[in-house]
């Protein structure tokens, strides 16, 4: 290249008729020649740097005339498409180009070349759009696959060693070679994925705190230790966006040292600072019954109201059914607890449970393993009865070669009564736990379901005190397995009727019935405001106008009458 260079400088020195042409093309031009030829020691008494600093030529439209164009600041030549250096953007050197490698067309006029010049910018526009345009898909794709393996909680690796290679071979069976190209195109590493769910975690974390800053918002919060033994803080919020009302992980933080109110305390307190958040906009906190969340003078609660006026608190209603519904009579609660011990010594021993998987295998068993029970979860009491009723005959079969202190239960009668009454009543309270769960879910729909269960378990209680059972599933399929008399069973019907009688009166003090119906009566016009006729307590003059012009409006009453209490 500098031989080159160093060639063409020769040549505008020694060349007159290039000197001429290169006077005609720019007055830049001969200037740039004067200083060049200018003596050294000219140089110096003008007191400019001794260091060369290179020049760079301008570009002339003329140039069209001889087949190039501006392309950064290099000449290109419209026909074969070749860029050449700065130095070259001279008008002897252009014209040598095309009368020595484009001979066919020298002669053409100007207005061919500027068609040459038009179709090769609209060649280079067409292909960056659709490199752009591919490159774009493939990062969304990228982004797609790395937030279905997050949902997922998959290794990040997964993308590149399994769903890649599965999505290519797809594609080679379905479409053609060039898909598969595109397909190649998406990015799936393992560092990528990871930078993708932390962008799409960033961005989560960035919107949902931009509607917490302006918008009214309520808290649910809940400490607790998981297996490792590590204390974690999660807090949920709920808040209204737009027409709806959505419920969003707020925080998900251990807890490094105690688990007490102030620490839990500073740990949202930080977090509401760091990220510009107001407790002024916090309306309502929803918590256990631990000491460390409403304790009243260290809770988390107290302590929250000591920063805000406004905010009121609430004991999760979740909590409070399953407290309730702890309390049993004792032999009701040894059946509890055999029935756990007798789980845990097939599931907790690897042999025992690959053997007893094979026998469920071999008599054509419905399910072939037990089921857990986990003192947290609530919802697994009756999951796990039920799956051991089903199993009944299995582990009979099972204990005879496997001596088992408790193996005659499975065989006992009365034992297997209780079981099938404790199945058949944590079934149907988890059919409730479960009927209150959901974004949809408000506290009307709630404490509908509450009375609901109250007045069947009182219902429940009459009729075992009658000798009924129909309600029961699961004990009534025992009773006519086994074609036990009622009478056998006298003694244990008054111990359900006391256990349904222990659940009703747990129920009534964390649900009083008098709470019931002022709540009822304080905030029916929020559940149906278009059946209210006069003031309620808690709506001003100005806000009650409002609302006499709202449930006059037909066109509302069509709507309420069509969606959710939510979207409304």
């Amino acid at each position: 290249m500098d031989r080159w260079l160093n060639k063409s400088r020769n040549t505008v020195g020694s060349s007159s008729s290039d000197a001429n042409e290169n006077k005609c093309v720019t007055p830049n031009n001969s200037a740039s020649l004067k200083r060049a030829n200018s003596p050294p020691n000219k140089q110096s008494d003008t007191g400019t740097s001794a260091t060369t600093v290179s020049k760079r030529r301008k570009y002339d439209e003329n140039y069209i005339s001889f087949g190039f164009i501006h392309e950064n600041s290099y000449p290109q030549c419209v026909v074969c498409s070749k860029v050449f250096p700065n130095s070259s953007k001279m008008p002897a050197k252009l014209r040598r180009h095309l009368e020595t490698n484009h001979t066919n067309v020298k002669d053409k006029p100007v207005d061919y070349f500027i068609r040459l010049r038009d179709q090769l910018l609209k060649n280079k526009n067409f292909i960056a759009e659709v490199t752009k345009t591919e490159n774009e898909k493939a990062t969304e794709a990228s982004y797609k696959v790395s937030y279905r393996i997050a949902q997922a909680g998959k290794a990040h690796t997964i993308a590149e060693s399994l769903i890649k290679p599965c999505v290519t071979d797809i594609v080679s069976c379905m479409l053609d070679e060039k898909a598969v190209k595109k397909i190649n195109t998406i990015p799936l590493s393992n560092d990528t994925v990871r930078r993708r769910i932390n962008d799409i975690s960033t961005h989560i974390k960035s919107e949902l705190i931009s509607r917490l800053k302006c918008n009214n918002f309520a808290l649910q919060m809940d400490e607790s230790t998981d297996v490792s033994g590590l204390a974690v803080l999660l807090v949920f919020v709920r808040y209204k966006y737009q027409t709806s009302l959505e419920e969003d992980l707020l925080l998900c933080q251990p807890l490094s040292t105690y688990t007490t109110g102030y620490e839990i305390f500073n740990m949202l307190n930080n977090f509401f600072e760091i990220e510009g958040l107001t407790w002024d906009n916090c309306i309502d906190i929803c918590t256990d019954g631990a000491k460390a969340m409403v304790g009243k003078t260290a809770g988390v609660v107290s302590r929250i109201k000591e920063v805000t006026n406004n905010c009121s608190n609430s004991h999760c209603i979740l909590h409070r059914q399953a407290l309730a519904i702890k309390k049993m009579p004792i032999p009701l609660k040894n059946v509890l607890d055999e029935a756990v011990k007798i789980i845990n010594f097939v599931k907790s021993r690897p042999l025992s449970t690959r053997l007893f998987t094979i026998l469920c295998e071999d008599m054509g068993s419905m399910h072939k393993s037990l089921l857990y029970h986990t003192e947290v979860r609530w919802l697994s009491r009756g999951k796990t009865l039920v799956r051991l009723l089903e199993l009944r005959n299995e582990l009979y079969v099972f204990f005879t070669d496997h001596p088992f202190n408790l193996q005659l239960r499975i065989s006992d009668k009365i034992w297997l009564f209780r079981l099938s009454h404790l199945a058949d009543i944590f079934t149907k309270l988890n059919k409730v736990n479960l009927s209150i769960l959901g974004k949809m879910t408000t506290v009307f729909t709630a404490n509908d379901k509450i009375r609901a269960l109250k007045k069947k378990i009182k219902f429940w209680a009459v009729c075992f005190s009658q000798h009924k059972i129909d309600s029961f599933p699961l004990l009534k399929e025992h009773l006519e397995s086994i074609d036990g008399n009622i009478e056998d069973f006298d003694e244990i019907y008054g111990e359900i009727e006391q256990h349904l009688n222990e659940i009703l009166s747990s129920l009534e003090k964390y649900f009083p019935e008098s709470k019931d119906i002022e709540f009822i009566q304080r905030y029916n016009w929020v559940k149906n405001p278009f059946l209210i006729n006069d003031k309620p307590e808690d709506l001003s003059i100005t806000e009650y106008e409002e609302f006499i012009e709202m449930t006059t409006d037909s066109s509302l009453k069509t709507l309420f009458d069509k969606i959710s209490l939510t979207d409304f």
